[in-house]
């Protein structure tokens, strides 16, 4: 086991997260990388009602007994998300954990989650962003920095430097996201001071999610150069694997394009048909610049129990260097 704050907070084994990501993060996912011993999210934001989530929260824990968590977005979105029943779903069926992410914090989720005993970890991509989280409640924070594959922020700033910055302004636990794919990432991070790591794009790239295969195979032969920064004109930004739609849309951000015209690529379903039906054009392919290092598909147990094993080395030969 790695024991660190963020392990006792969430009741894991060990701490790793697989972040919510829109479409991937299904009850099949969550449930896999939770009985790995690692938290398992499930996205709120797939469905369309509060009992829809019921639901996929049910087939979750029928397939494990550990924690789970649920991702709430706060993010603008093209409809109407019902985030106050998703919330009384949670409370009703007692998940673990709610992992809030978007441009705002959850300033009136805080009580009702609290008062049940959900642990609340927020995400974001700013400093500023984890301290004002740490002051309204939030249990925890994830930092994701700029090699992130979901929202990157407006700021630039790199995982290295925004972790042990981050660190030193709040005392609530700290989790890196962005760049990690395996166990030097997990062991880096916690040098940094983090006490754990969220990964999104490294869990894409597993038997038990429903990425399309072709998707998946994408995903292996692509470089870290094979990614381009998309929707900064918007202040949503955000990187994706480089494909026809990638190119128009960034065509359409050089010439000034309206909210309205963007939307017409980035939207949802286009993703969808991108990262699960396989139509590698219809839409953004969001993946962080660690895709570059991903070389595998194995199962979330698989992965995990690897990524523990070489932070173990990587400690191990620290250690060494340091007894010299």
């Amino acid at each position: 086991m790695f024991k660190t704050r963020v392990t006792e907070l969430l009741g894991i084994e060990y701490p790793i997260i697989a972040g919510g990501m829109l479409w991937v993060s299904r009850a099949e996912l969550a449930a896999a990388v939770s009985e790995a011993g690692g938290l398992g999210i499930i996205t709120s934001a797939n469905f369309t009602s509060g009992e829809e989530l019921r639901q996929e929260v049910r087939k979750a824990k029928s397939l494990t007994s550990k924690p789970i968590g649920v991702n709430i977005s706060l993010f603008p979105a093209t409809r109407p998300l019902p985030n106050e029943e998703f919330v009384k779903v949670v409370v009703g069926e007692k998940v673990a954990a709610v992992e809030t992410s978007g441009v705002r914090t959850p300033d009136e989720f805080i009580a009702p989650l609290r008062q049940a005993g959900v642990k609340i970890v927020h995400k974001c991509a700013a400093v500023r962003h984890a301290a004002r989280a740490e002051r309204i409640g939030a249990d925890a924070v994830v930092v994701v920095g700029f090699e992130n594959g979901g929202a990157l922020g407006m700021d630039d700033i790199p995982t290295m430097v925004l972790v042990p910055a981050t660190v030193q302004a709040v005392k609530i636990p700290v989790l890196a996201g962005g760049g990690i794919a395996d166990g030097r990432g997990l062991a880096a991070a916690l040098a940094l001071g983090a006490e754990g790591v969220v990964m999104g794009t490294r869990f894409i790239a597993v038997k038990e999610s429903p990425a399309h295969p072709t998707f998946k195979e994408w995903m292996l032969r692509a470089k870290e150069t094979d990614l381009a920064v998309v929707e900064r004109s918007i202040g949503l930004t955000h990187r994706s694997l480089k494909n026809k739609a990638t190119e128009r849309l960034l065509e359409m951000e050089a010439r000034g394009a309206s909210l309205d015209e963007v939307l017409t690529v980035t939207r949802g379903e286009n993703y969808r048909r991108t990262i699960i039906d396989g139509e590698l054009d219809a839409g953004m392919a969001y993946c962080g610049l660690n895709v570059g290092i991903i070389h595998d598909i194995p199962t979330a147990k698989e992965l995990i129990e690897r990524m523990v094993s070489e932070a173990r080395v990587v400690a191990s030969r620290l250690n060494a260097m340091v007894g010299r």
